[in-house]
């Protein structure tokens, strides 16, 4: 009972804090977690513990699935070459240069533990970086790469960390070694994600209720996971993979019922989990620093080096790969190039989340197993304060550094233009497919779908006037939402009189619903 209660108290604190932070402006993940570590300091408050399988295999491959849904694989697809360079060859750059770094620092410690956590503090998170780049409107090329990195570049942090954690205890590690393991679990990771990809849309495709297709979406990305992770393949590409393909084929896949449904659905698996779980990193904060048993003044040297370097190591990273790629004709000719600007936008945005802490928490326990005394707890410490350090300067000054730079794009016209000038062709199409089977329909009937095609065309040419006054659309909403709001009063007192069952109210309010929320949609 106690944990359930626990339990309640977290998801309550989570919802709150989110609330707030949409009132105030802020970001949900920033909130939370100031959130977080105001209450680990107050007395009789629960104790949080996240261990790293939790984490791992029940909250992150949820957020990855969904954030792969979500991405465009076309847009993902063309901007392939920054994302690989982010997440594989930034990722291994800053765990070597940090590793040595922190071994200048220590060098009684050994270089692979040092290398270890170079590569915990590598990856920046999925969920932080991509909230506050959809948030602060930056350019969609730009959430793109952010996106992408973030969907891979944990796979790349988790074997490194692998790596160095064996070559710690005792195991013979070279190039071949780390060579191979990294084809093993990436190949393994591909194969698995499309693998149960194929099987997921063969599910769909054969599946007519709604909630089954539902409950097939949720179990997928654990699923992927679990398998993953029994054979020892990379479970984070392997659900990635997943989702990607999932996502990209989902308008053939899910029956317009099942597609809504399972959207709603996702809306709150992921801000329930995202909340919960920057609240959880924020409660950790008293037991990690209780664990220190390193001295204050090494223990404050060793975090700044690593804030320091990780900040650096990105910036120094970026420019040469933004602009010496472009001296090759094949890239210069396909990719524009960009203001110094945009790549200080993604430098910045280098901020670090749950998987950093997960990470370091699979860390080898010193003297067990042939494993040499190291700091641990320093090590563990050194993580969590990357996190609050990158989420709270980054995190917090990354929408200022954007509207300072201008790296801001409004794609609200030209969204508009493209949806307008498809729908026309889409419309055409309808009347078409409307011509070839209105054949013994009422002629009524086939007036009133040619209304509704003609309206629907008109909506979205009305996007690319003027806001100043209303559009006949916008004043059909209002008053069609008046009449809506009329109906409903009349079934409630109707049901509440007893001349109506409650099965017929649900009904009547279920079909307004549907209604309201298409003129909601029609609106933005």
């Amino acid at each position: 009972m106690e944990a359930i209660v626990d339990v309640v108290v977290l998801v309550a604190i989570s919802v709150v804090g989110a609330a707030l932070a949409r009132r105030l402006g802020f970001v949900a993940p920033l909130v939370l977690l100031v959130a977080g570590l105001a209450f680990s300091y107050v007395p009789g408050f629960p104790e949080a513990h996240l261990e790293p399988e939790l984490v791992l295999i029940g909250i992150l491959p949820p957020l990855l699935y969904v954030a792969a849904l979500q991405t465009s694989v076309p847009a993902f697809r063309h901007a392939l070459r920054p994302i690989l360079l982010l997440a594989v060859g930034l990722v291994v750059l800053t765990a070597m240069v940090i590793g040595f770094l922190v071994h200048m620092l220590l060098p009684e410690v050994p270089l692979a533990a040092c290398v270890a956590l170079g590569a915990i503090v590598a990856p920046p998170d999925a969920v932080s970086a991509t909230a506050i780049a959809r948030r602060v409107g930056l350019p969609r090329r730009v959430v793109t790469i952010l996106e992408g990195e973030s969907l891979l570049n944990d796979a790349t942090a988790l074997v490194l960390v692998r790596v160095a954690a064996g070559a710690l205890g005792g195991a013979a590690v070279g190039f071949a070694e780390i060579a191979g393991e990294v084809v093993l679990k990436a190949g393994g990771g591909l194969a698995i994600g499309f693998v149960f990809a194929v099987g997921a849309a063969w599910l769909h495709r054969r599946i007519q209720d709604a909630l089954l297709e539902d409950a097939v979406a949720l179990l997928t990305p654990f699923v992927v996971v679990i398998v993953a992770e029994k054979i020892h393949a990379s479970s984070v590409v392997a659900v990635v993979i997943t989702g990607l393909y999932l996502g990209h084929r989902m308008p053939y896949l899910l029956s317009a019922t099942s597609r809504l449904q399972m959207d709603a659905v996702w809306r709150l698996v992921n801000f329930l989990l995202e909340g919960v779980v920057f609240l959880l990193v924020g409660l950790q904060l008293r037991a990690v620093v209780g664990g220190i048993e390193t001295d204050m003044r090494t223990t404050l040297q060793v975090t700044a080096v690593v804030f320091a370097a990780l900040v650096l190591i990105r910036f120094a990273w970026m420019y040469p790969a933004t602009y010496l790629a472009r001296l090759v004709p094949r890239i210069r000719n396909r990719e524009e190039r960009p203001r110094p600007a945009v790549p200080t936008v993604i430098a910045w945005a280098g901020m670090r989340g749950v998987v950093t802490l997960a990470a370091a928490q699979t860390l080898p326990e010193p003297g067990v197993d042939g494993v040499p005394e190291y700091p641990r707890e320093l090590f563990v410490f050194v993580a969590f304060a990357i996190i609050v350090l990158t989420l709270l300067v980054q995190g917090a000054t990354l929408p200022a550094l954007a509207r300072i730079l201008k790296v801001r794009e409004d794609n609200s016209t030209q969204d508009a233009l493209s949806e307008a000038g498809v729908q026309h062709t889409a419309s055409r199409a309808a009347l078409e497919a409307l011509d070839a089977h209105a054949n013994g329909a009422p002629p009524a009937v086939v007036e009133r779908l040619r209304g509704l095609m003609e309206s629907r065309s008109n909506n979205a040419w009305e996007r690319l006037g003027s806001q100043d006054q209303e559009t006949p659309s916008a004043a059909y909403g209002r008053l069609r939402r008046e009449m809506i709001k009329a109906e409903r009063h009349v079934f409630k007192i109707a049901r509440n009189e007893g001349r109506i069952p409650e099965e017929v109210l649900v009904r009547a309010q279920r079909e307004l619903d549907l209604e309201e929320s298409q003129l909601q949609r029609s609106e933005h």
